[in-house]
């Protein structure tokens, strides 16, 4: 008889905007050659950013279509921020478990408890930057976001990292290969 296969492990990572939490997560994709892990890719009604790809950043629709996503259960966790939709499809993320792949879900505080509530055994991160002056000088370098814009990300960090005692884990992302080291560190731990 065949030995079930295992599932893989679903694994929150938050932080706030600026924080260098894509940036750790595409650095363990580039280096998983297994294809063991799997970015989440969420449903958003925000617009389109230079460089990004629809299905491969974000799967990009409008507000109609996300609230109609809403009603038929679609999504394992939805929020919207900063006057934009943001929602995890909840088949992609039972399928890929499922199918033995880690699920990196890169989402909001307010997400991961929702997550949390279907998922208990998922496993969580949150990235928090060196200082909040510093995270305003990488939100100001970046120079994707309005002055407006940065403003309100600064005030809402704040509030995120009022929330980082509900995750498993902290890294403070104050040198990349470190806090990279400890990333892949706390991942491995759990496979």
């Amino acid at each position: 008889m065949p030995k079930p296969s295992k599932k893989g492990h679903l694994f929150i990572i938050s932080a706030p905007s600026g924080t260098g939490k894509s940036t750790l997560i595409q650095k363990l994709l580039s280096s998983d050659k297994s294809g063991k892990y799997y970015l989440s890719v969420s449903h958003t009604t925000r617009p389109v950013r230079p460089g990004e790809v629809d299905g491969v950043h974000y799967f990009f629709t409008d507000v109609d279509n996300f609230l109609r996503l809403i009603e038929s259960n679609e999504f394992l966790e939805y929020a919207e921020v900063f006057g934009n939709y943001y929602g995890t499809s909840k088949r992609i993320i039972k399928e890929k478990l499922e199918q033995g792949i880690n699920i990196i879900l890169d989402i909001d505080w307010q997400g991961a408890r929702n997550v949390r509530k279907e998922f208990p055994e998922a496993i969580s991160i949150f990235i928090l930057p060196p200082s909040i002056e510093e995270l305003k000088q990488r939100l100001l370098n970046r120079q994707t976001d309005s002055l407006d814009v940065i403003e309100r990300r600064m005030a809402k960090a704040e509030s995120e990292m009022s929330h980082r005692d509900e995750y498993n884990y902290q890294i403070l992302n104050d040198n990349l290969e470190r806090a990279f080291d400890e990333f892949v560190a706390l991942l491995e731990k759990h496979n």
